[in-house]
């Protein structure tokens, strides 16, 4: 009886792991204003993203600002899992940026890493603060502003970032969903690579070069790529719900 209440519960649980999953931007990555600013992610499985808005954003981990949102589309599209537009021109140039993605059907967010937006010339400066204001985690941020505003498109209806002056607005996570907050504290957070670059290189183009790792939006706290480390983390340490059923199961098998 006891191992079948816990496969019930563990089963119930899957739908929420097969929401669209960020591949990019990853780590490290720098695009310039004005160039192409790709978008990389895998299609929700379940059927319940056919709306999905993707929103930039900026600021620390739990007061996530809306700067534009970039896209809607169909996230359970398997054909279509990569969208580019021109970079906004911004300030300051920093790996202070991220992408939120959201459903009007979901409760649930995801995230990408930070990323760099560089001016014209491939320029970037460092984060203004080295750790999260909340936990005092050691993920760089700064909260950044588009330099003309009106090139800004408001937030979804769904509650990504409140529109505010000049089109930005701020997420946190802990008020309700339908709203400018999330209604789930968020499990991976955006984190930025542990080098951030300072001038154009080789990782500086319009277009990702990388190999990217993503933020997934199970609620957690912590990050699914370290900010100490470029390197991408384990499946199941990107999806600690996959480490937790993973290890369930092995316990029934010993009942």
């Amino acid at each position: 009886m006891f191992a079948s209440f816990v496969v019930a519960t563990l089963l119930a649980a899957l739908p929420a792991l097969a929401d669209p999953t960020p591949n990019g931007p990853g780590p490290g990555d720098v695009f310039k204003e004005g160039a192409d600013c790709p978008i990389s992610w895998s299609a929700d499985t379940t059927g319940v993203w056919k709306t999905m808005n993707i929103e930039l954003m900026t600021g620390d981990n739990f007061n996530m600002v809306h700067l534009s949102t970039v896209a809607s589309l169909d996230g359970t599209d398997t054909t279509k899992t990569t969208f580019t537009y021109p970079c906004l021109q911004v300030d300051p140039n920093s790996a202070i940026y991220f992408y939120q993605f959201s459903s009007p059907a979901s409760p649930n967010r995801t995230w990408t890493t930070r990323f760099a937006i560089a001016d014209a010339s491939g320029n970037t400066v460092p984060p203004e603060n080295q750790v999260q204001p909340t936990g005092g985690a050691a993920i760089p941020w700064g909260t950044g502003h588009l330099v003309d505003p009106s090139k800004g498109t408001p937030p979804p209806p769904n509650g990504g970032g409140a529109a505010g002056a000049g089109g930005n607005g701020t997420t946190t996570g802990s008020a309700s969903a339908g709203s400018s907050s999330s209604s789930v504290p968020p499990t991976s957070l955006p984190t930025v690579a542990n080098t951030t670059p300072t001038s154009a290189s080789s990782k500086t183009t319009g277009s990702s070069t990388s190999s990217s790792s993503s933020s997934s939006g199970t609620p957690s706290g912590t990050a699914a790529n370290s900010s100490n480390s470029s390197s991408a983390a384990s499946p199941l340490s990107a999806y600690p719900s996959y480490a937790f059923i993973g290890a369930a199961f092995t316990f029934i098998g010993m009942l």
